[in-house]
């Protein structure tokens, strides 16, 4: 039961030392990582795109 307490006061600790972001740099973080997931988006559905339309085209050579 000890380590147990131990363990929640070392976290309240260490918990204490963080330094939290602000209103703006969370909003800005946040705008980055939502920017960041549309671009990859995109740019794998371009890359699958890209990849159908070559695999249709062998596949016509073949026949």
């Amino acid at each position: 039961m000890a380590a147990i307490s131990r363990f929640f006061k070392n976290v309240t600790s260490e918990m204490r030392k963080v330094t939290w972001p602000t209103r703006k740099e969370l909003a800005t973080y946040t705008v980055t990582v939502v920017i960041t997931v549309i671009l990859f988006a995109v740019f794998f559905m371009v890359l699958d795109f890209g990849i159908e339309q070559l695999v249709q085209y062998v596949l016509k050579l073949g026949n």
